[in-house]
Order: C-alpha cells, then structure tokens, then sequence
C-alpha cells in the first residue's frame, strides 16, 4: 500500500518524540514538589477521574544487548522483596490520598520484567492493589502485564490469569535463532508457541507481540520469516520496533558486533516489507510502530474516535489519571507529569522517610494543554475538526495555529495531510509519518532539539 513508500521513509523519518506526553519528558525540570503532587490527586478526585496504575518493576535475569531500558539485570532473586515492600510503601502512601470510590480502568506491570517477582511476590502485590484501590471485577478492566518468555510457564500464566489480568504481551523481538543468539535473548519458537496457546486456553481476551527490527544478523528474508511464523502465534497487536544502536549512551550495546547489524538500506526494506506482510495478515497500523487486527479494541476505538495516547502508548482511558509506582515510573495526573526517581536507592530514600519520591515533572500551561490535545488528537484519530477544536478550547484555531498551517505545505505537496481550511486529515501514505505531522505543533521542537529522540520511522 502507499503508507509503505520508501520515498517518504527516508524524506520524514528523521527524529522526534514519540509524544506519549506533550511536552515530551525532555521538557521535565526538578521543580516539581511532594506538594504538587498531592495537589494534583485532589483535583483528580474533584474530577472524579477514572484511574490507570502503571507499576515498575525493573529487574531481568538475563541482559539483553538491544536494551535500553531502565533495568537492574541479576539472577539474584534476593533483591526482590527490600523492592516489593517499598512498593508497598509508595502504594499505601498515594492511595490515602486517592478517593477509594475512583475505578481502576486500567492497569500495567512493566519493567524489565514483572515476572521476575515469584508467584507468592504477584500474588501479595495484587492481592495489596485490590485492598487499595477500586479494581473492577468481572474482567471490565484492562489489566496487563509484560512477560518474558524466557521466565513463565503455563502455570504462571494461569497464576497471571488468575489474579485478575486479562492482557499480555510477549517480548518475542525475532524468531531467527541466530539473532536470538546475537542479543543474548535465546527463545525457541517452539516455547513462544506453547505459552500462546496457553494464553488462549486460560483466555487472554488481548496478547501482543513486540518485535525489533534492525537487529544483528537480520535481513529482509529473516524478517519475513518471523513474521509468517508469528502468523501461526495469532496475537491480537504486534508491535514492530526500529532497534536504534547507540553503544555511547548504552554500554550494554558494545557487545553487539556492528558489523552483523543491517545497513540503513537494508533496513528500510525490511520495514516495507513488514508493513506490507502486516497489512496482508490482517493487521491495520494504528499509528507509528503499532498494529492490532480490526476486531481488537485499539483498532476499534481509532473508528469511533475514542482512541488516547499516554505512557503507556495508545490506550482505552487516555482520560484517566495515570498513577505510577516504582523507580522512573511516571505519573499523569490532570496538567501534571511526575517521574519518581531513577535510582532505586533514591526512591526508596523518600519513601521512607514518607515523601513523595518525584525527582522531575513538568505542569502543563494552558498553550501546552491545548498543543496536548490537538496532537494526541491527530496521533489518534488522524484527523482534527479545527472549528470543533476551537469551539471546546473557546479560541479561533485557524489564527491560533496560523504558522503551523503554513507549515504545513510541504506535508500537503508530498500527500502527507489535506487541509479543506477546516478539516486537517492525515493521509493513508502519511499515517506512518504522523509524528512528523505532530511535530509541526509541537512549539518545543526544533530539528537541533529533535536529533536526542530516536528516529520516527
């Protein structure tokens, strides 16, 4: 299809945000206060806002050499409980502050890996989010949880299920044994396949499969055969991200020889090709680098107009106050962003000395929250109402945005967008280029600013 041109990869896939907030967390600065923070729980239970739990659990067993997350990676197991019970302690500490009447909607366990904690360490952990706060029963909330294939069985995953979560995705990243070998991340397909039925049989309503590409030792062919064998997996969304080597920021990447990663050229064919073969497998591009089939609730809520985008990505409840827990996590609370601290010893200082852990953030001014809205809008809908837009914001959006619209033109030359003076809509060959689309609004982003983000496409 055109959103695959390769002409328009290379001339928009430069770098940028990947606006899962405006500003963008570059923009946070270390002068938001323990203050802040409580201020903003109390508006949002004026508000009487739903609520999303993101909780970080940071540690792996194995280092994998395409990482760059923010993860402790030991085989010592030991190191687990001194964590859990300062997240128990952060816990306690927001939810006395949280009207308890305010529903989970919903929930995500990420890291590293969530499933480094044994099945005694989830269960109390569950067991002390539901004493805290309103999980909905009856599977009504959207509850996931990032696993490692590496380190769950199926009785984990039955475990998983039955605490209450109704998602998973699977870090899968290639199929090929010897990429697998290359990023110390050896997975056979054979236990990626049993796990997957297991999912389905405990029934999983929604299993998502991440995928690199990029990688050492890949190539237009091996990519392709992955994704046919992943067809067999059936997940409901696949994730397909752009691996962006950079050993002088992330140590753990000079293990990769860069001599086995593809070149720039090789990679934009895998990347049509992927898109292509996704597209032909029934999948539809959300936006960026995520594809769900068209029964799946993204897919759905993009049609109806309901789809948001938060820390977590593309999201259900995007207007709920996003309450995160545990080192770097970070809040979305209304017009503020914090983020706990980076460093464990940190974090576990301030909590106990019953101090709200946030080591920066950032307050939205009204420019921000309207720029916010527009963006999101446009990265999820792929269309704005600039005469709607500007009756629920109470402005004239056409003069308020009068030199983002000029800016525009480009974009429109290259079939990018149109723009009736009325309605901006992203185009089919311009959904894979919707952040440079986005960034044409973003006051804080220039092409110097942008090089410290990884590339769009």
């Amino acid at each position: 299809m055109s959103c695959w041109n390769p002409d328009i990869i290379k001339r928009y896939g430069g770098h940028g945000p990947r606006y899962t907030s405006y500003p963008a967390a570059s923009s946070f600065h270390e002068e938001i206060t323990d203050q802040d923070y409580r201020d903003a729980l109390a508006d949002g239970n004026n508000a009487k806002r739903a609520l999303s739990l993101y909780m970080h659990i940071p540690f792996c067993e194995h280092v994998c050499y395409y990482c760059a997350c923010n993860r402790i990676v030991t085989g010592d197991k030991r190191i687990a409980e001194p964590y859990l019970e300062t997240l128990l302690k952060e816990m306690t500490l927001k939810s006395a502050l949280i009207d308890s009447q305010r529903p989970v909607v919903q929930m995500h366990w990420g890291g590293g890996t969530p499933t480094f904690f044994d099945d005694a360490q989830l269960t109390r952990l569950m067991h002390q989010t539901g004493r805290l706060f309103h999980l909905l029963d009856q599977d009504r909330g959207d509850y996931g949880i990032e696993v490692d294939p590496r380190t769950v069985t199926s009785s984990r995953l039955s475990l998983l299920r039955g605490l209450g979560f109704n998602r998973l995705s699977f870090g899968v990243q290639d199929l090929d044994p010897r990429v697998q070998q290359a990023v110390n991340r050896v997975q056979p397909f054979e236990t990626i396949l049993a796990l997957f039925r297991s999912a389905r049989d405990f029934g999983f309503r929604s299993i998502n499969a991440d995928l690199i590409y990029g990688l050492p030792w890949q190539s237009e062919t091996s990519l392709a055969r992955t994704l046919e064998q992943l067809g067999a997996l059936d997940p409901d969304r696949i994730s397909l991200y752009n691996y962006a080597h950079l050993p002088s920021r992330f140590k753990v990447q000079r293990q990769i020889d860069e001599t086995t990663l593809p070149s720039p050229s090789e990679k934009l064919r895998m990347l049509t090709r992927a898109g292509s073969m996704l597209e032909e497998m029934g999948y539809q591009l959300i936006g960026m680098d995520h594809f769900a089939k068209p029964d799946d609730a993204l897919a759905q809520a993009q049609r109806d107009g309901t789809l948001c985008r938060n820390f977590q990505g593309y999201s259900l409840h995007g207007d709920a106050d996003l309450v995160g827990f545990g080192v770097s996590s970070i809040s979305q609370l209304g017009t503020l962003y914090a983020q706990n601290a980076r460093q464990i010893d940190d974090w576990q200082m301030s909590l106990n000395q019953a101090r709200f852990p946030v080591r920066q953030g950032y307050r939205l001014d009204q420019d921000d929250e309207l720029r916010r809205d527009l963006i999101m809008t446009l990265l999820c809908g792929m269309q704005l109402d600039l005469e709607q837009f500007g009756q629920h914001w109470q402005i004239d959006a056409a003069n308020y945005f009068r030199a983002e619209l000029d800016s525009l033109r480009p974009l429109l030359a290259d079939g990018l967008v149109t723009f009736d003076g009325r309605l901006l809509q992203i185009t089919e060959m311009g959904r894979l280029a919707a952040r440079a689309v986005a960034m044409v609004f973003d006051r804080y982003q220039t092409p110097q600013t942008a090089t410290r983000f990884s590339r769009i496409i």
